[in-house]
């Protein structure tokens, strides 16, 4: 499996900021609303979009990496990638997130002799890496207060 990534132009990266702040306009000024509903084309006969909210919020977080300059890749939850692929995804050595595969953190599936990882469990470890880390930040910084060590 190949991971495709598409990087903006300058062009695109004006057109995906000016979408930008209106789609996060948009979904602050409708908080509630299940689904999101985008015109396509210049004038009021243009077609309408009607998506998922969660879709919208992708879609902007998308606008959002190309307003950057910055490329971008989507992957179904269900992808499954090589160990040296899902290491790259979270920024560690091949050797490191082999570990994580033998300690269990992480599940994956042997073909073969190669493991293939699911995306889908890379992004859940993730979740609960980020949370343990806010959680002793969170602690230390409870305890930087308690010894009066602020300045």
């Amino acid at each position: 499996m190949t991971v495709d990534i598409v990087r903006p132009n300058g062009v695109e990266i004006e057109v995906a900021a000016d979408a930008l702040g209106h789609l996060r306009d948009y979904l602050a000024r409708h908080p509630g609303t299940e689904q999101v509903r985008l015109r396509a084309g210049e004038d009021a006969d243009g077609a309408l979009l009607v998506i998922p909210r969660p879709a919208a919020e992708l879609l902007a977080d998308v606008l959002s990496h190309f307003a950057s300059g910055e490329g971008v890749a989507v992957m179904s939850s269900r992808t499954e990638l090589t160990t040296q692929q899902a290491a790259d995804l979270l920024n560690v050595s091949r050797p490191y997130f082999i570990g994580l595969l033998n300690a269990g953190d992480i599940e994956y599936r042997m073909v073969g002799s190669h493991r293939r990882v699911v995306v889908g469990s890379l992004m859940d470890y993730r979740a609960r890496d980020e949370a343990t880390r806010r959680q002793a930040a969170d602690e230390l910084s409870a305890a930087t207060q308690d010894l009066n060590l602020t300045g």
